[in-house]
């Protein structure tokens, strides 16, 4: 018989706070926090490591805030994970070339499960018509299937520019547009770039271009997912061949910022401008995502006025902006590191310490970039 996992009554507990809509509740937060803390300081080496260095344990911490975090670095160097080798069945690498060492997020079918639970309600909201977004996401056809009725009317369809899931098993990203295409996509969804030995991502435009023409033809709202540098390699082909597009009524796109050097970088202002000019999208239909293979929770940036709001992740997902001097979360306004308490990211680390800037915006935050700062590696990691 088998034993059941110690993460298990935690995870059903999580599941029923995000199926309530993880409600403005402080308290139920800081319950799974603290819980969800003492778990991973039992089972995840590296983590109790960094806690005792630290000196904070589970049942002497004063506030979830104090959970010592991780930084993302931590994540290319060590086995930040509950799973045992035999346990784990998936695993999300950072993007980037075979030249880099990538981050590795560890997942098995429950934590998979807790992931697409976390994402699918959050998306929905920021993305999808209210009612598309009201179906319930295990009954929702997938995008080999052809919806039927009323439903099948407001389906929209998804249109991933970003490499297939069979080519790219390692990216959360292409996971995460595989998991919202199949819970909320209509029949003629899919994937129009490829990729290469070296992990780089190569638009097809030709498919994208054929899809986006056929949904302007049937009137069929698209949801256009991608990165920013996708994004400018579909705007300047059709810029080339002196192309513009307008996408029916209720379409939207979200894009997920990330240049890397593969394209032209363009301040986001300018690269919405060009979106609504070339894809007729306005610019209150233009989502900004921020994620990243080590969470399993999202945030998102809405456009208003052509003015991007602060982002925001769900209720079982808390960011701060912590000063680096201090390490005392910034007040309103002013400028530090983000720091994430996913609740989601059961079998690794709920405490992340990134290396990106942020303004403080209320609960929310103004992303700024990349910090200019040498990463930590090796033993330096579990410093105090």
């Amino acid at each position: 018989m088998t034993t059941p996992s110690p993460f298990a009554a935690y995870s059903r507990r999580l599941l029923a706070f995000i199926e309530r809509g993880g409600a403005d509740d402080a308290p139920q937060f800081s319950s799974l926090a603290r819980e969800l803390f003492a778990l991973q300081f039992a089972h995840v080496a590296p983590f109790r490591q960094l806690c005792e260095a630290r000196r904070v344990a589970p049942d002497a911490l004063p506030d979830w805030r104090q959970i010592p975090a991780v930084p993302t670095a931590a994540f290319k160097e060590l086995e930040v994970t509950s799973l045992a080798p035999a346990e784990r069945t998936a695993v999300f690498h950072s993007s980037g070339t075979t030249e880099h060492r990538p981050s590795r997020h560890f997942h098995n079918a429950e934590s998979l499960a807790v992931y697409e639970a976390s994402l699918l309600p959050w998306f929905a909201r920021h993305l999808l018509p209210a009612e598309v977004g009201r179906v319930c996401p295990q009954r929702a056809a997938g995008p080999s299937e052809q919806p039927t009725g009323a439903l099948g009317q407001t389906r929209p369809t998804f249109l991933c520019l970003v490499p297939p899931p069979a080519r790219t098993p390692h990216s959360s990203l292409v996971h995460m547009f595989a998991t919202v295409s199949r819970a909320f996509g209509a029949s003629g969804s899919r994937f129009v770039a490829t990729a290469g030995a070296d992990n780089s991502w190569q638009l097809d435009f030709t498919a994208a271009l054929t899809a986006l023409r056929h949904a302007g033809q049937s009137a069929q709202p698209v949801i256009l997912l991608g990165t920013a540098f996708m994004f400018v390699n579909l705007l300047d082909a059709l810029e080339q061949r002196g192309l513009s597009l307008r996408l029916p009524p209720g379409s939207r796109v979200m894009e997920t910022g990330g240049y890397k050097g593969r394209s032209r970088e363009l301040p986001k202002a300018e690269l919405h401008a060009l979106i609504t000019s070339r894809l007729g999208i306005p610019h209150a239909s233009i989502v900004c995502e921020y994620g990243m293979s080590e969470l399993s929770s999202q945030a998102y940036s809405l456009i208003t006025n052509h003015a991007s709001l602060p982002f925001r992740f769900p209720p079982w997902c808390r960011a701060l902006v912590i000063s680096p001097e201090s390490g005392r979360e910034v007040a309103d306004g002013e400028t530090g590191l983000l720091r994430i308490f996913d609740l989601a990211n059961v079998r690794s680390v709920m405490a992340i310490q990134t290396e990106d800037l942020a303004v403080r915006r209320g609960d929310g935050f103004e992303l700024l970039g990349r910090a200019t700062q040498a990463e930590a590696r090796g033993c330096s990691l579990m410093a105090v």
